[in-house]
């Protein structure tokens, strides 16, 4: 037998073994989930994604924060992959260049209800609601409490809620920063079909951003005891020239004491905001 036939053969051999190995570990992995009494996947818990996305969700190099000459590495962008599929958003020529103004601009803080001009800044920076998919992806955890007819999603940041509709649907009464979200099951996959936006939406510190006529279909799967894998299909007429999808996973907190803590930062923005209107009175601070 050649040596170029041995080689082949083991190979095929090693393939032969991974395909078992991966068939293996998804019968695994699905065996894993737990189920609630009426035997969906029980998505209870607190949960949290690993990823750099709230910095940028296209892939993207470390960079210096806003003000290094006086925060040095702290507020450093960290670098990511990104998790846009495909890597690249399919922005409209006039919506890039607005992307390319909202970067430019994001540290700008007038205050401002309009959402077509380029100077109203981050309203992470402002301490406005995230908004979907974005506050599945910031660095602070989540809880969702799971029922039959809604589904409860609280988020550490602002203290955001998400009601999702499984049974019956609802229209929005009126567009909001988290949207309005009825959901649905495709097997043990969540559906949560998102509408009903302000049209403030960015989903990073990049200015990525979309407008009110924002459409998101969402995907919760689970993988397996301990994490899910989050996908979203993004739909804007006004600003893309197709729909484009996210995907990243998110994990289970696992700490015996976990739980979602007080993340207010209303009060941590009102000097910023608002000492430039005149309408800032300094509390009284303890000394340290």
């Amino acid at each position: 037998m050649s040596i170029r036939r041995k080689a082949l053969i083991a190979a095929m051999a090693l393939v032969a073994v991974a395909a078992l190995w991966f068939a293996t570990i998804g019968q695994n992995s699905t065996a894993a989930v737990q189920r609630t009494n009426d035997g969906k996947p029980n998505l209870n818990g607190i949960w949290q994604a690993v990823t750099t996305a709230n910095w940028d969700i296209e892939a993207h190099q470390a960079e210096p924060g806003p003000r290094p000459e006086i925060m040095g590495a702290w507020g450093a962008q960290p670098g990511g992959l990104g998790i846009v599929e495909g890597g690249a958003i399919p922005y409209k020529p006039e919506a890039l260049e607005r992307k390319r103004q909202n970067l430019k601009n994001r540290m700008v803080t007038k205050v401002t209800n309009d959402p077509s001009r380029f100077d109203s800044g981050d309203p992470e920076l402002q301490c406005y609601r995230p908004g979907v998919p974005r506050a599945n992806y910031m660095p602070f955890p989540f809880q969702i409490f799971q029922g039959r007819e809604q589904i409860l999603m609280i988020y550490e940041y602002k203290a955001s809620i998400r009601q999702v509709y499984v049974d019956p649907h609802l229209e929005a009464p009126v567009d909001s920063w988290m949207g309005w979200s009825n959901g649905s099951w495709d097997g043990d996959t969540l559906v949560v079909d998102v509408k009903g936006f302000n049209g403030h939406t960015w989903f990073d510190r990049a200015g990525n951003f979309a407008t009110d006529a924002l459409h998101i279909v969402e995907r919760w799967t689970p993988r397996g005891r301990d994490h899910l894998m989050y996908e979203a299909t993004i739909e804007d007429p006004n600003v893309y020239t197709r729909p484009w999808k996210i995907s990243f996973p998110l994990y289970r907190r696992l700490e015996p004491n976990v739980q979602l803590l007080e993340f207010n930062c209303v009060p941590f923005v009102e000097e910023l905001m608002y000492t430039p209107l005149g309408l800032y009175n300094p509390p009284d601070r303890p000394s340290r």
